[in-house]
Order: C-alpha cells, then sequence, then structure tokens
C-alpha cells in the first residue's frame, strides 16, 4: 500500500456518506469495467475515482452496494474470486477472503452473484441510490425490479419510493481532501516539479517535442509514479497556441518557446503542472513582454486563493490583469470594464483560471452553490491556478513578432487556514529562474 495507506479511512467515508442518507436507502456503485485499446489488447487499468474513494479497491469487474437501516450500514463488495488459471495470466486477486479482512467489507460476494443479490436487498427498501445513466444495463435492471415491485403490490413488501444519484453527495464530499489525499497529491507535486526540472535541462532545438516527453514520463514512472495523470502537453512553437495539443511530433526550432503541461499520478490522485520557456533559455522582447503578464496574473490569481474567497475570484483578478496587460503592449484596446464585458479579450484567454484537482485531474466538486454563486473556498479544497495567453502564426491583426507566443503557467494550490500552500512551489517560473538554466 502507498503512504501505509489506512484502509478505514475508506471505512469513514462511507460513514459520512450513509450518515447523509434516509433510513432504508441502498447505494449502488459498480468499478470501472475493462477497455479494450486494439483487438484483445486491454487498456491499462484505472479504476472509477467514485468507487475507489469509497472502497480503497481498485481490481476490474467488482462493485459494492452499501446498505443503510436503523442509522446503521451494511457495505456488501463483489470481486473476481480467486482462480489459480487466471491468475497465471493477470496476477494474484484479492478475493472474497481479501475484501472482508483487508478491505472491510461486512459481507462479500463473487462479481456474478452481483444482480441476485441487489435483487434481494432492495426489497423493502425505500431509497435507492445509483449514478442513473452511467450504465445502461444496470439502469434498466433497477428500474425492472422497481416497477415490479409496484406491480405485485405485496402486503409484505414495500416498494422503493425513490431513485437518486449519489454522485452530488459523493463528489461535495470529495471536493475537501482528508490528509492521506493530502500526503498523495503532495508526492505527486514533488514528482511533477522534479521532472519538469530534469525535463527542461534538456531543452533545447533541434530534438522532437516527444524526446521531452519520453524524459517527462521516464521520471515519474522512476520516481514511484503510475504514470501521467493525463495525456502530456508538449508543445513548441505555434503548438503552444494550441490548449489540448498532445501530438508532440515536432521538431523544435530556434528560439521557439516550449509549453509542457504534464503531472503525474500517485494512488491515483493527479498533478497538474504547466512551465513554459525559450528552448535556449532567453526570452525575446516579445515573448518577455507575453510572459510577464501571465505571470503576474497568476501570483495575483494565487493572492486571491485562500479560505472565505470565492473561487471566481482568481479568476477575475487574472483576467483584470491579463487584459490591463494586453492593453499596455497595444494588443488591446478600450476600457478595461468593456473588454472584458464584451468577451474582447477571449482571443487571447479562452479559458477559466483552473478547475478542481484530485482523484480525477479535472476533479469532482462543485464551482457554484444552491443559489447560483461562485463556491467560497475552504480548507482542503485544491485547484489548479493557469492562467494564459495564446497568439496563433494566424493573427494577421497583431504584430508579427508576437505571433508563435503560447504562454500558460499552471500550479496545483491547497487551501489552508489563514492562506494556501502552492503544492507545485520551486518549478522555475521566474525570467531570472528559467534563464539562469541556460
Amino acid at each position: 500500500m502507498i503512504l501505509n495507506k489506512d484502509l478505514n479511512l475508506f471505512k469513514k467515508r462511507r460513514k459520512v456518506l450513509t450518515d447523509q442518507l434516509p433510513d432504508n436507502s441502498i447505494v449502488i456503485l459498480q468499478n470501472n469495467p475493462i477497455s479494450i485499446r486494439s483487438n484483445d489488447v486491454e487498456y491499462k487499468y484505472r479504476p472509477d475515482s467514485d468507487f475507489y474513494y469509497l472502497t480503497g479497491f481498485d481490481e476490474p469487474n467488482s462493485a459494492c452496494i452499501i446498505k443503510k437501516e436503523k442509522r446503521s450500514f451494511t457495505y456488501f463488495l463483489f470481486v473476481e474470486p480467486k482462480d489459480k488459471n487466471k491468475e497465471i495470466w493477470t496476477g494474484k486477486r484479492i478475493g472474497i477472503e481479501g475484501a472482508k479482512s483487508i478491505f472491510k467489507a461486512d459481507n462479500a460476494y463473487p462479481i456474478n452473484e452481483f444482480e441476485k443479490t441487489i435483487k434481494e436487498l432492495i426489497n423493502n427498501i425505500e431509497h435507492i441510490y445509483f449514478p442513473l445513466g452511467k450504465c445502461k444495463k444496470l439502469d434498466a435492471e433497477i428500474l425492472a425490479l422497481v416497477n415490479g415491485l409496484k406491480a405485485s403490490n405485496r402486503a409484505t413488501s414495500r416498494s422503493p419510493r425513490t431513485i437518486k444519484d449519489p454522485r452530488d453527495l459523493i463528489h461535495k464530499m470529495r471536493l475537501v481532501k482528508d490528509n492521506y489525499e493530502i500526503k498523495c497529491m503532495e508526492k505527486a507535486a514533488e514528482i511533477s516539479k522534479n521532472a519538469h526540472i530534469v525535463t527542461m535541462s534538456y531543452a533545447k532545438a533541434g530534438i522532437f517535442e516527444y524526446e521531452l516527453e519520453s524524459i517527462l514520463e521516464y521520471r515519474f514512472r522512476a520516481n514511484g509514479a503510475y504514470g501521467p495523470a493525463y495525456p502530456s502537453i508538449v508543445g513548441s512553437g505555434n503548438n503552444t497556441t494550441i490548449l489540448h495539443y498532445t501530438k508532440n511530433n515536432k521538431k523544435i526550432k530556434k528560439n521557439e518557446l516550449i509549453l509542457i503541461d504534464a503531472g503525474c499520478e500517485y494512488d491515483y490522485y493527479a498533478s497538474d503542472l504547466t512551465r513554459t520557456y525559450p528552448e535556449n533559455k532567453k526570452f525575446t522582447s516579445a515573448q518577455k513582454d507575453i510572459y510577464e503578464i501571465v505571470l503576474e496574473a497568476q501570483l495575483r490569481a494565487i493572492d486571491q486563493a485562500k479560505p472565505g474567497k470565492r473561487f471566481i475570484d482568481c479568476h477575475n483578478k487574472a483576467l483584470t490583469i491579463i487584459v490591463e496587460g494586453l492593453k499596455s503592449i497595444g494588443l488591446l484596446k478600450g476600457s478595461t470594464e468593456q473588454i472584458i464585458k464584451k468577451g474582447n479579450y477571449k482571443k487571447f484567454y479562452m479559458h477559466k483560471i483552473g478547475h478542481w484537482l484530485g482523484l480525477d485531474v479535472h476533479d469532482a466538486g462543485p464551482y457554484f452553490d444552491k443559489n447560483g454563486d461562485s463556491i467560497k473556498l475552504l480548507p482542503g479544497m485544491v485547484l489548479t491556478i493557469e492562467p494564459g495567453i495564446y497568439i496563433s502564426n494566424d493573427s494577421s491583426d497583431i504584430p508579427k513578432e508576437f505571433h508563435n507566443i503560447g504562454i500558460r503557467i499552471e500550479d496545483d494550490i491547497l487551501i489552508k487556514k489563514g492562506g494556501n500552500k502552492v503544492l507545485t512551489d520551486g518549478t522555475p517560473k521566474t525570467i531570472k529562474e528559467i534563464e539562469s538554466m541556460g
């Protein structure tokens, strides 16, 4: 187990969830299925984040049921049973006994008994919670069971009164990280930081983007990460202006910028880190002008990331600085208020300031409260702060010295009491730090 993980923490999460449910409730969750990459070759398996959050179990062909009665709950885990012949091909399984002894299931069954057990447990249940629309087969099965119970109208049983999706409840829980989650994310950030630093030292004209990608991802695995948390973005020249560029197949030319957006995953927890710098570590005048605007926007947005502030406050602060900065170098004209109101800045900065980070790189959790207002930041939340400016080579109305300049600077921010902690701090990002590497 990574970082000496205490599996009791998953039991605590299940209790937090069930404490929010009425009596006579049942929660049904399935793990991700195995996905085929090509013919009979499978993708590397990755468990469903909500399932893993509540169980800690990461084997495929698994499911769980949590049943709440009289203010207490029973936890059922369904797994692949141990099978010596199959384990030769795919490795050891936890099995039925391990599901109980290691993963704290009150009851454990073979996965092929999942459907039968649902049918048995759903009788007399008043409230059913499962991810609506995620699995058509499960949708149809539960609806058929509910309709059957209603049609029978037996005096000895009650049919369910409500069917709800539990993800809103689970995702609100996931929004505030516990101590173990924070340790995982600190570790992921540290690995990513060091990988970026090493990769920066290899960056130069004449090599291909994919060579930097290979160095970066080697450092991820060499330091204990599962691998990239998302497809690594390594863009040079005009590719820096493509937000989700992942081909990574261009040869880097002299004086071009290199934008690397890449983070590793540690015990399924993501990091997300972006740095932009010239291949020779020496900024041109135009590159420096844009870089200084983006860096100032990021630093001021990070200052906003603290308890009591709203998520949108970080974006608004960065946006104002970007607009005023672009005005100062003649790329935008007019009042800051009108530029923002009309959205004229969007040809240079077309995305928001960041996103939640956790088990998913774009992590679960609401951005707005029940009144539609931007959510307030709380200790334990983790978000990215990643402003950018992008000027492609087809921007005919922009002076050519600014063409092919795409700059994004991104760090991972943990909200703490009284302020924040930049988890990816120490990855060079000031102009002085970058140019000193040349």
